[in-house]
Order: structure tokens, then C-alpha cells, then sequence
């Protein structure tokens, strides 16, 4: 597994938009080089141009979130005997998983059904929903109540639930990294104590261009 954070020491000034187009980004006439337009690749892709290039000498163009740490990990190869091992391991896993998962549903359909009791007798309201971006789940995604350290994160899915039951006026706030915060008012609800929310959020737009530092943080010769 191979770590490493990148970064851009001295942003260049040039504008990207005058530069001749190229197949991977822009040819910058002041540098007499290419610059290459990393902003729309997702992580595995930048994870994947550094395992194929380790040149120093390269040009990027990032957004803010973009310069960060990265993870590469190679594919595992082990022996027969590991195999099986594994394979029991997960089929034992699996089973208690799904035992877990069976107990769960149901306290959660207790706790479910004792919010939705609690709510109608006060007013109170459940709050879910999903926060994505251009319909993209966003996995990870911080849910806050303000004023309180109250809060949640969505699943893998984008998926939430506040754990706590809220009122009219309430304001919620939702977080990621790289992308403007965005601020909800809870309103009165006409169709019953259940609120359904649908967050959109939207990368923070601030682009740096330069000189790629690339600092490897760990190595290793394990799979």
C-alpha cells in the first residue's frame, strides 16, 4: 500500500481558458509545457496518473478538495489454504452480520415506531433524507443541528436519519469536504411528523493551477 499527498507549493496565475487545448489539459505558452486538467478526474484516476508518472516535472490543474492525500493499495495475492481461510472467515462474518442485521431491523422499527409516537404527541418532527451533488450521493456528508454538537453523517448511499427528533425553526447544517456548506430550515410539515429532505450541494469552485508536488507519506511491500 502507497500513501502520498499532493499539493501545488506556488499557484501559477496563468488562465487556464487561453491555454491550446490538449488531450489530457492545456498547452501554457509562458512554460512551454502541458498542464494537465485533473479538476474533472475522480480520486482513483489521480491515484492512477501518479502510479503511471512519476515525473516531478508536472503541471496540474486542481480544485481545493483535490489537493490531498491518496491512497493506492495493489492487488492481494495469497495461497490456497489462505483462500479457504478467508472463505470461512467471510461466510462466518456474513452469518453474524446477517443475525446483526435482523436484530437491528427490529429494534429499529421499535425505536422507529416510538419516535414516530413521541412526535405526534409533541409536535416533533423526523428528519431523513439524502445529501448528493448533481445526483450523486455523497457518502461521509456531516448533518449538524445548529447551535449543538448534535449531529449525523450519511451512509455509503448518501442516506440519513438525525437522531434526534426536531421542531419549526431548527436549522440544520450539512458539510463536506471541497464543497459550500449549505443551511436548512426545518418548516411546518402538512403532511404529517416525517420530513423527506433532498440536499444538493456544490463543490466550493476554487481551482488551483501549478507545479505538482507529490510527497510519498508511506510505502510498503505488503499486499
Amino acid at each position: 500500500m502507497n500513501q502520498f499527498t499532493v499539493n501545488i507549493k506556488e499557484p501559477c496565475h496563468q488562465n487556464f481558458q487561453n491555454f491550446s487545448p490538449t488531450d489530457k489539459g492545456g498547452f501554457c505558452n509562458h512554460c512551454t509545457k502541458e498542464v494537465i486538467d485533473f479538476s474533472g478526474m475522480t480520486s482513483v484516476e489521480i491515484a492512477n496518473y501518479f502510479r503511471n508518472h512519476t515525473s516531478n516535472n508536472i503541471c496540474g490543474r486542481f480544485k481545493k478538495h483535490q489537493l490531498t492525500t491518496y491512497t493506492e493499495s495493489r492487488k492481494s495475492q495469497f495461497n490456497v489454504l489462505g483462500a479457504i481461510t478467508i472463505a470461512f472467515m467471510a461466510l462466518f462474518s456474513f452469518a453474524k452480520t446477517h443475525a446483526q442485521n435482523i436484530d437491528n431491523q427490529t429494534r429499529n422499527s421499535i425505536n422507529n415506531t416510538s419516535k414516530l409516537q413521541s412526535a405526534i404527541n409533541d409536535n416533533s418532527i423526523i428528519v431523513k433524507g439524502i445529501v448528493s451533488e448533481s445526483g450523486n450521493p455523497l457518502p461521509g456528508a456531516n448533518i449538524l443541528l445548529e447551535g449543538t454538537a448534535i449531529g449525523i453523517s450519511t451512509d455509503f448511499d448518501g442516506n440519513f436519519e438525525f437522531p434526534v427528533l426536531l421542531k419549526k425553526g431548527d436549522v440544520l447544517v450539512f458539510s463536506y469536504i471541497g464543497f459550500t456548506s449549505k443551511k436548512v430550515k426545518i418548516q411546518d410539515n402538512t403532511s404529517g411528523n416525517n420530513i423527506a429532505l433532498n440536499v444538493n450541494l456544490k463543490p466550493d469552485g476554487c481551482v488551483l493551477m501549478g507545479k505538482v508536488a507529490v510527497k510519498k507519506l508511506y510505502s510498503s511491500t505488503k499486499d
